[in-house]
C-alpha cells in the first residue's frame, strides 16, 4: 500500500496530459510512495500511446469508448492501493508541494473527508467552481438571477460561490470540483465511489454531498496553488499562449444537455423529498428551461 493513489481521466488531452504528468512526477513525492493511474476514454489523439511510451511507471487503463468521468474514475479507484486518493484533471499543472502538503493536512485532520487547493486559471483568477455551496433552490435562484453578483459579500445571497469567504485562509466549504479532490481511500470505498449515473457534469457535487452526509468536512486549502486550464479536460488542446480555445459547437450543446440532466439527477436524489411538490415542479421546469436556453445559445453561435 502506498500513501497516495493519483487518478487522472483523459479524453483527447495529449499535450495537457503530458504537461500534467510532468509536474506530477516533478512534485515532491509522499514519503510512503505514490502510484499514478491514467484512464483514457477512447482518445484518438495518441494520448494513451504517449503515456505508455513516456511514463511507463503509470498504470494505464484504455477504454474502447468514452464512459464518462465518474465511471472512469471508479475503474481506477477500484484497483488503486493508496490509503488516500487524489482525483486530478488532466488540464492541471501541479506546484512542487501540491501532493505532500495537502496529504499532511489530511493526515492531521481525521474528520476531513475531502480537500481541494487553490485552483488558478491561466488568467490569474481563481476558479470559482472549486469553492461552492450546495445548489439548493434558493442558492440556485440567487445564482441564475444574478443576486449573488449584486451582493457578493452576502452569505444569504451568495451561497452558490461563497465569495464572501477569505480565500487566503484554510476553511470549510460544501462543494469542490473534481479537478483536484483529495480524500481518504476508506471513505471513497465506504461511499461507493462516484455515482455513475452522471457522465461528466454534477458528479462532483453528488460526491461532495455524500461526504458531508457521512459526517465529514470538505476543506479549501489555499497553501498550495495549482494551475487549471479550465474546460480543456473535456477534450480541447492548450494554445501556445496557455489558454484554452472555445470548444466546438457540438461539444457545447452536449455539455448544456448533460448539465441539465445532471441537475435533475441531483435534485431527485437529494432534494425532492425535502421540498413540497410545487417547489419541485418549479425547480425542474427551471432546470429544463435553463438547459434549453443554453442549447439554443450554443446552436446559434
Amino acid at each position: 500500500m502506498t500513501d497516495l493513489s493519483l487518478i487522472i481521466v483523459s479524453y483527447n488531452t495529449r499535450q495537457l496530459l503530458d504537461d500534467c504528468l510532468e509536474t506530477v512526477f516533478a512534485a515532491a513525492p509522499p514519503p510512503g510512495g505514490l502510484d499514478v493511474w491514467v484512464v483514457d476514454n477512447a482518445s484518438h489523439d495518441g494520448s494513451p500511446e504517449m503515456v505508455a511510451e513516456k511514463y511507463p511507471q503509470v498504470q494505464l487503463i484504455r477504454n474502447a469508448e468514452n464512459v464518462g468521468f465518474a465511471t472512469a474514475n471508479n475503474q481506477a479507484g477500484r484497483l488503486a492501493q493508496g490509503r488516500t486518493i487524489l482525483f486530478l484533471n488532466s488540464d492541471t499543472r501541479l506546484s512542487p508541494d501540491a501532493l505532500v502538503k495537502p496529504l499532511a493536512y489530511l493526515d492531521e485532520h481525521p474528520l476531513v473527508g475531502g480537500l481541494t487547493v487553490r485552483l488558478v486559471l491561466p488568467t490569474g483568477q481563481l476558479d470559482p467552481d472549486n469553492h461552492r455551496g450546495f445548489p439548493t433552490p434558493w442558492a440556485s435562484l440567487c445564482h441564475f438571477t444574478g443576486l449573488n453578483r449584486l451582493f457578493p459579500n452576502s452569505p444569504r445571497f451568495n451561497q452558490y460561490f461563497q465569495s464572501y469567504q477569505d480565500f487566503r485562509q484554510t476553511h470549510r466549504i460544501e462543494v469542490t470540483a473534481g479537478s483536484y479532490l483529495l480524500m481518504p481511500m476508506a471513505l471513497y470505498q465506504e461511499l461507493g465511489g462516484w455515482d455513475e449515473q452522471y457522465f461528466f457534469y454534477g458528479e462532483d457535487i453528488d460526491l461532495c454531498y455524500r461526504i458531508n452526509e457521512a459526517g465529514y468536512s470538505i476543506i479549501y486549502y489555499p497553501e498550495v496553488e495549482v494551475i487549471h486550464y479550465k474546460g480543456a479536460s473535456s477534450g480541447f488542446k492548450k494554445e501556445s499562449a496557455g489558454l484554452v480555445p472555445r470548444p466546438p459547437r457540438e461539444t457545447r450543446v452536449k455539455v448544456a444537455k448533460e448539465s441539465a440532466r445532471a441537475m435533475k439527477i441531483f435534485y431527485g436524489k437529494f432534494y425532492q423529498h425535502k421540498y413540497n411538490p410545487v417547489v419541485t415542479f418549479l425547480v425542474l421546469q427551471a432546470i429544463q428551461l435553463q438547459g434549453w436556453l443554453r442549447v439554443i445559445k450554443h446552436r446559434l453561435t
